[in-house]
């Protein structure tokens, strides 16, 4: 009779316990059938490394009394962030009436630095509900900044200038601001742009990429080979580098002179004067199809035997007549003429002085005229003069 009455009064205390203490701990009894759970549509997903995961969760209160719970993420994987929000507001616990639900937001971020495999952790609700959750890594991720280029070598002429297309891409899980350098050899022009614009630095996204544009022209005095230029993005925590190649094809070059290397000559009003033009190919690439041209005074005409060049070896040279025909009209006095060899990628120019004589003839006369009229001077003082 004693135990009987002991156990009643044990009975009736944890009765006692669980409905006055019980709620204070979130701790209420299930009434209705299923008590409270924790329920999203996609428990099992897969995502790259740096991934944003957002679940839309329910809790659920099947039962006949309000349920307040306090909310925790366990076993979330070293290196993920997660947080819990509700209506705007980050949530610790949460209430929920008799035979409804709430809904509950959930953010977890993969970090950019993880193996690939599968990660488990678990939203609780107390001791009543729990949800555990599982994420399939596809790839093994690096927290690092990388330079890429589909076309890291271009060749080209030592006028040319070389454009490359890069990308920048930020594998950090942080914005990160890139200060962009090259390390050419001196006389190398370098210039990077992104956006349009010429740059010495970006911004990139975690996650994202930046397209940037570098120009590169070489020296003037540059020589033919293949010359490598890195560039790199870098910050104080992460950087990246990336060599481009440069192949030199030559350098092209032309002159024109004479064999004398005198740039003058004297044609007499309406007559022609030929000379000998030097075509040098002063580069270290072969040239073709240089076209000789000139531009000379008002019916004036200068005539190129040949007139186009086929092709002229790097360091070779070779001769040209040209033929100088001066206007009829023209007086006597200095001319210039200009001379031009052109090629594709070089040309040269060689500037005339073209003197113009005056007729012997009529040097003559003026001689003829001028003693003329000292004789009629003379006869006039003749017969004049005694008067």
């Amino acid at each position: 009779m004693t135990r009987f009455l002991r156990n009643i009064k044990l009975t009736s205390l944890l009765l006692i316990f669980t409905l006055v203490v019980g709620p204070l701990l979130g701790v209420v009894p299930a009434h209705a059938s299923g008590g409270v759970s924790l329920y999203t549509t996609y428990t099992s997903i897969s995502v790259p490394p740096g991934e944003s995961l957002n679940y839309n969760v329910e809790l659920r209160n099947n039962t006949d009394s309000m349920v307040t719970v306090p909310l925790a993420i366990k076993d979330l994987p070293k290196g993920w962030t997660a947080k819990m929000t509700g209506d705007g507001w980050d949530l610790n616990e949460i209430s929920v009436m008799p035979n409804t639900a709430q809904s509950i937001s959930l953010a977890v971020t993969v970090p950019m630095q993880i193996d690939k495999g599968t990660y488990h952790f678990t939203l609780t609700a107390g001791s009543l509900a729990s949800l555990p959750l599982t994420v399939q890594i596809t790839e093994k991720g690096t927290y690092q900044t990388e330079l890429t280029t589909d076309q890291a070598n271009l060749e080209g002429h030592s006028d040319a200038t070389f454009t490359y297309s890069v990308n920048l891409t930020n594998r950090t899980a942080e914005k990160q601001t890139y200060a962009l350098t090259a390390q050419a050899e001196p006389g190398w022009d370098v210039t990077f742009s992104a956006d349009g614009k010429q740059v010495s630095s970006v911004e990139v996204d975690p996650g994202a990429s930046k397209a940037i544009t570098v120009d590169i022209k070489p020296a003037e005095n540059v020589t033919k080979g293949t010359f490598k230029i890195p560039i790199r993005a870098a910050n104080q925590s992460t950087n990246s580098e990336l060599v481009l190649e440069a192949a030199i094809s030559g350098k092209y070059s032309l002159e024109l002179t004479t064999p004398s290397g005198l740039l003058s000559t004297d044609v007499k009003a309406g007559g022609d004067k030929t000379v000998e033009l030097q075509v040098k190919n002063t580069g270290t690439a072969d040239l073709t199809d240089i076209n000789l041209t000139s531009t000379t005074p008002s019916n004036w005409e200068v005539t190129f035997n040949p007139k186009t060049i086929d092709k002229l070896a790097a360091g070779k040279s070779t001769t040209v007549e040209a033929k100088i025909t001066s206007s009829d009209k023209a007086i006597a006095g200095d001319y210039v003429t200009d001379m031009t060899a052109q090629a594709a990628e070089a040309s040269a120019t060689a500037t005339f002085r073209v003197a113009i004589k005056g007729s012997v003839l009529w040097g003559w006369i003026g001689v003829l005229i001028i003693l003329a009229i000292f004789g009629g001077i003379y006869v006039l003082i003749r017969k004049y003069g005694r008067r």
